[in-house]
Formats: C-alpha cells, sequence, structure tokens
C-alpha cells in the first residue's frame, strides 16, 4: 500500500507561481513512476506531468511545458510540482498518484491518489 499527501495548492494571480508537494510512504518500488494530474470542474482528469522515482525522468502535457517543472527528493520520498506563469485555465483540483503506466501517448493513472489539492488562478 501507498498513501500519498498533497499539500501547496492556493489562490494565485495569473502569471503567479505555486509549489506543490506530494509525500509518500509505505511500499514505494524504484520503478514506480509519479505522476501529477488535475481536474477542472466539469472536465475530465487529465495528466499533467510524471517523474520516474529511480532516474528521475519527466514528461509533461503539452499545456503546461516550458511552465511546469516535475521533480523528487528520494530521501524525503517526496515529489514536487513547481507552477510557473500560472494562467487561468490551470484551475483545477491537482492530484498525486502513483506506478502509472504509459500507453503510446496516454499516461493511465495507478490505485494509489493523494485528497487532491485545489489550486486557482485568477485573470
Amino acid at each position: 500500500q501507498v498513501q500519498l499527501v498533497e499539500s501547496g495548492g492556493g489562490l494565485v494571480q495569473s502569471g503567479g507561481s505555486l509549489r506543490l508537494s506530494c509525500a509518500a510512504s509505505g511500499q514505494i518500488f524504484s520503478n514506480y513512476v509519479m505522476a501529477w494530474f488535475r481536474q477542472a470542474p466539469g472536465k475530465e482528469r487529465e495528466f499533467v506531468a510524471s517523474i520516474t522515482w529511480s532516474w528521475g525522468r519527466t514528461d509533461y502535457a503539452d499545456s503546461v511545458k516550458g511552465r511546469f517543472t516535475m521533480s523528487r527528493d528520494n530521501a524525503k520520498n517526496t515529489v514536487y510540482l513547481q507552477m510557473n506563469s500560472l494562467k487561468p485555465e490551470d484551475t483545477a483540483v491537482y492530484y498525486c498518484n502513483a506506478d502509472v503506466r504509459k500507453g503510446g501517448t496516454t499516461y493511465y493513472p495507478g490505485n494509489y491518489w493523494g485528497q487532491g489539492t485545489q489550486v486557482t488562478v485568477s485573470s
């Protein structure tokens, strides 16, 4: 079992920055891929960014490339999402996920989710 706890959301003006954190506990395997997904009101949950736990290789949705950076601190079992140049369309609940799988160009979430953290970007 894996437990994930997110933090760092809030209200920010357009163009501002936030950093989300996701602290993981339990049985974290070195081959896990960690990811952030988000869900805006009335929309489906979508992939935002991923990182491999062992090598730190990252991948991003086109909508956030160049603005968001995902990183991890293995010693703290924590992954981060640094979000810069935020836009109102980034407003959503952001979820951390563990054991993500990729098929083609699609990321499929694993079974482990955090509780979510709200990010609101005002125009």
